[in-house]
C-alpha cells in the first residue's frame, strides 16, 4: 500500500508546500507592491482559498469522467502558471491574479479520490494518515525554509521554488503513481448528477464537519501569531516573530503523534464517531486556554491541545467521505467536501478578524466554544461508516449478473466491478447482513 500512496502523497505535499511557504512572509511582501492596501494584501493571502472552493467540485467531476491522472496534470499546470505569475509580479493586482490561479489548480479532492480507488476501504484511514502526515511535514518545512530563503534571496524566489517543485510533482505523477483500476458500475447517467452527492444525509453531515473543521483552524492560525507577538499592553505576550517556532514545534509534534491512535480507533476498532467527539472536546479546551491564558505557557498548552484535536480528524475526514460516497461519486463528493473546507477557511478568517477587531481573544474563544458545542452535537448523531463492510468476489468464480442483482436486497448498498483486478466489490450494511450471507445470496 505504501508504494501506491506515497507518490500521491508526495504530489500533494509538494503542492501544499508551495502554498504554505509564502504564508509567513506574504502579507509583508504584498504590502510593498504597487497599489497595495491592507485589504488587498488580505485578499492576496487568503484568495487562493476562494478559488480552491470554486474549483474543487469541477475538478472532482472532471476526474470522475476524464480520469484522475489527466485531471491532476491539468491542475498542476495551472498551479505552475500561477506561481510564475506571482514570481514575476510587480503590482498587487498581478500578484492577486497569480494567487487566484494557484488556488484554481484544485487537485486535493482528486488525489483523495485516487487513493480511494487504489486502496481498499479497510486500509483507507491508514492511507489518508500517510497523506496527512506528508502535508504536515511540508507545513513544518515551509515554516523553517520561508524566512531563510525569502530573507536572503527575495520572496519572489519562493514562488519560483514552488513552480520547480510542481514540475517535480508532474514527474512523480507519470513515473511513480500507478494507474487507477478500471471500474465498471451500473449507475445510469441520471444517477450521476451533482445533486446526488447531497441526497445522502451521511455525506451532508461530513460536508458540514469539513466546514467546522477548517473555519476553526483558520481562527486558530489567526489568533496564535497575533497574541504571541502583541505587546503586553495590547493583551499579548510580547514575543518576537522569530520565536514563534517555539509555539508551533511542540504543537506539531503532539498533533502528528495524535493521528496514529485516531486512525487506529477510527478504523480498526470502528470508533470514528467517538474519535470525532473527543477531537471536538479537545479543540474546545484548547481555545478556552488560548482565549483566557494569562501566561504564554498556558497559551502554548492551548495551542498544543488545539493541534491534537485538529489532527485527530485528519486521517478520518477524507476516508469517511469516500466510504459514504458510491463508486461513481467519490471525486464529486470529495470535491464538495473540500469546497466546504475552503469556504470554512474563508469564513473563519472573516469571523476571527471581525471579532478581534471589535472585541478580544476571550470573545473569540467564547464564539469557538459555542461553535464546538454545536459541532459536538452534529457529530454525535452521525452514522459510523464502519457499519458498512465490503466483500471482494473473484469474477472467475462468481457471476457478474448475479452480483449486479444483489443491489435489489435492502442490506446491499452497492456493487461494482474492478476490471483491472477481475473482482466484484459488494458493499453491505453490517447491521443487516454479514459477509457469509452476502456470498450465500450468490449461491
Amino acid at each position: 500500500m505504501f508504494k501506491q500512496i506515497f507518490p500521491l502523497s508526495s504530489i500533494v505535499a509538494l503542492r501544499f508546500f508551495g502554498l504554505f511557504i509564502v504564508l509567513p512572509v506574504l502579507s509583508v511582501y504584498a504590502l510593498e507592491m504597487e497599489g497595495a492596501t491592507a485589504f488587498l494584501a488580505g485578499v492576496v493571502v487568503g484568495g487562493y482559498a476562494l478559488t480552491q472552493a470554486l474549483f474543487q467540485v469541477p475538478f472532482g467531476l472532471m476526474s470522475d469522467k476524464l480520469g484522475r491522472k489527466k485531471t491532476l496534470l491539468f491542475g498542476l499546470i495551472i498551479f505552475i502558471i500561477g506561481s510564475v505569475i506571482c514570481a514575476l509580479s510587480d503590482d498587487i493586482y498581478t500578484l492577486m491574479l497569480g494567487r487566484f490561479l494557484q488556488g484554481a489548480g484544485a487537485i486535493g479532492s482528486v488525489v483523495s479520490a485516487m487513493i480511494a480507488d487504489l486502496v481498499k476501504e479497510e486500509q483507507r484511514a491508514h492511507a489518508m494518515a500517510i497523506m496527512g502526515g506528508t502535508i504536515a511535514m511540508s507545513f513544518a518545512a515551509a515554516m523553517i525554509i520561508a524566512p531563510i530563503v525569502g530573507g536572503n534571496w527575495g520572496i519572489d524566489k519562493l514562488f519560483w521554488l514552488t513552480a520547480i517543485l510542481s514540475l517535480m510533482a508532474i514527474g512523480i505523477l507519470f513515473t511513480a503513481v500507478p494507474q487507477p483500476p478500471k471500474i465498471v458500475h451500473s449507475y445510469a447517467e441520471e444517477e450521476s448528477k451533482m445533486i446526488d452527492v447531497f441526497k445522502d444525509k451521511s455525506l451532508t453531515r461530513m460536508y458540514i464537519t469539513f466546514l467546522f473543521h477548517s473555519s476553526i483552524m483558520t481562527m486558530a492560525f489567526f489568533i496564535i501569531p497575533l497574541v504571541m507577538t502583541q505587546s503586553l499592553a495590547d493583551g499579548g505576550f510580547g514575543w518576537e516573530k522569530a520565536e514563534l517556532w517555539k509555539v508551533y514545534l511542540p504543537a506539531m509534534i503532539f498533533g502528528l503523534l495524535s493521528m496514529g491512535p485516531a486512525a487506529v480507533f477510527g478504523e480498526k476498532y470502528g470508533k470514528g464517531r467517538q474519535v470525532f467527539m473527543v477531537s471536538v472536546a479537545v479543540i474546545f479546551l484548547g481555545f478556552i486556554a488560548m482565549g483566557y491564558a494569562t501566561s504564554p505557557w498556558l497559551f502554548i498548552v492551548g495551542v498544543v491541545l488545539f493541534f491534537i484535536g485538529f489532527n485527530m480528524f485528519e486521517p478520518l475526514l477524507q476516508s469517511f467521505v469516500s466510504k459514504f460516497a458510491k463508486v461513481h461519486q467519490k471525486g464529486a463528493a470529495l470535491g464538495v467536501a473540500n469546497t466546504f473546507s475552503y469556504i470554512g477557511i474563508f469564513l473563519g478568517g472573516l469571523l476571527a478578524g471581525y471579532v478581534m477587531d471589535h472585541y478580544d481573544r476571550g470573545a473569540l474563544a467564547l464564539m469557538v466554544a459555542i461553535l464546538s458545542a454545536m459541532w459536538f452535537v452534529w457529530v454525535m448523531t452521525m452514522p459510523n461508516p464502519n457499519n458498512r463492510g465490503n466483500v471482494y468476489l473473484p469474477l472467475d468464480i462468481f457471476d457478474r449478473e448475479k452480483v449486479a442483482a444483489l443491489t435489489e436486497h435492502e442490506a446491499i448498498v452497492e456493487s461494482y466491478i474492478n476490471e483491472t483486478e477481475n473482482i466484484a466489490v459488494v458493499k453491505y450494511e453490517k447491521d443487516l447482513i454479514d459477509e457469509d450471507e452476502v456470498r450465500g445470496l450468490l449461491s
